[in-house]
């Protein structure tokens, strides 16, 4: 057997056993409350008729197999959590079908990098073979956090009008539940699946508290929390809770007011940063596919540092230095507001 083909089943069987033993070796159960999501979550859980003519997909939620590995996995806290990073990210996507895309791409990757070799023989390096192996790795968890990011800006962009609409119907003389269903029917996603699953929580006897608490821990928004604390504290000593609404709504505007310039002032830095840390990278790619030799004096024995190549310590030492400037750019330009 070839020993290229030898690294690459090897950095697959990896990947899928890295993937396994996550699984495997968390503990403990979901419990009650992650029940009491599901329901509260509006899936339709009705079984459909099995007539053999539907897509994949659905001949995928049909499947007893999978359905009792989902059942297994979201069992442990390793399923838990990322049943929790699915639903915040609104992947309509069981953990078991998230943990396959998961290891597929991861093996995929590497098997295409394999067959365009025929046409590119650079891609068929096994150093090539395994940066395809960990970018197939790494990119389902990126798109997942890229998908939860954009989800929580566009929930912090509708915060402010939302907490207007509540303190509006309040000042109406509505009770806050109503006025939560006010924002339910008026409101856009994700606002409006957010606050209607507090409404189906409370519908299943959960206390309102526990209810807003749970929303709070889905969507992670520090402006949410403070509007939460804000009711908790209201509920519990009195006051106008509209008039804190607005005062809420009010600075949670000027934050984001800040923010965008702070944003805007920061791009060209940004930017920088980038810059930096990618493009040398992808020079030496190109130079990699496109003159496959002009590198390899790097990589010969003579002159020795530490027992490696010296070329291989300078890249070493390059990349490190590379992604240190890239973290102090992002840190310089991260301002806390």
């Amino acid at each position: 057997m070839p020993p290229l083909t030898i690294v690459v089943a090897a950095a697959a069987a990896g990947a899928i056993l890295l993937i396994a033993l996550g699984v495997a070796t968390a503990g403990g159960s979901s419990g009650i409350s992650t029940r009491l999501e599901r329901y509260a979550s509006g899936k339709a859980d009705a079984p459909k008729a099995a007539t053999g003519q539907g897509g994949i997909a659905d001949l995928l939620a049909q499947s007893a197999a999978l359905a009792n590995l989902n059942k297994v996995v979201e069992q442990r806290d390793f399923g838990a959590n990322l049943a929790r990073e699915l639903a915040r990210a609104d992947l309509r996507l069981k953990v078991s079908e998230y943990l396959g895309i998961w290891a597929a791409v991861t093996v995929g990757v590497p098997i295409v990098m394999l067959i365009l070799s025929f046409a590119l023989p650079t891609l068929g390096n096994p150093l090539f073979l395994l940066v395809g192996g960990f970018v197939g790795f790494m990119a389902p968890r990126i798109w997942l956090g890229r998908r939860k990011g954009s989800r929580l800006n566009a929930f912090n962009k509708q915060l402010p009008d939302t907490i207007t609409l509540i303190a509006n119907a309040l000042r109406a003389g509505s009770s806050f539940l109503q006025a939560i269903e006010l924002v339910v029917r008026e409101s856009r996603p994700p606002v409006s699946t957010e606050f209607a699953r507090v409404i189906r929580e409370v519908n299943l006897g959960l206390p309102f508290e526990q209810a807003l608490e749970n929303m709070v821990r889905r969507v992670r928004s520090d402006d949410l929390e403070l509007m939460a604390t804000a009711i908790a504290i209201q509920h519990t000593v009195g006051g106008n809770l509209a008039e804190i609404l607005d005062s809420i709504a009010y600075t949670i505007r000027e934050r984001i007011r800040i923010k965008g310039e702070i944003r805007t002032l920061t791009a060209q830095q940004r930017l920088s940063g980038y810059v930096v840390g990618f493009l040398p990278i992808a020079l030496a790619g190109f130079l990699f596919v496109a003159a496959p030799g002009f590198m390899d004096p790097m990589f010969k024995n003579p002159p020795e540092i530490l027992g490696l190549p010296a070329g291989v310590v300078i890249l070493m030492f390059g990349g490190l230095m590379m992604f240190i400037g890239f973290m102090i750019i992002r840190r310089i330009v991260d301002i806390e507001v």
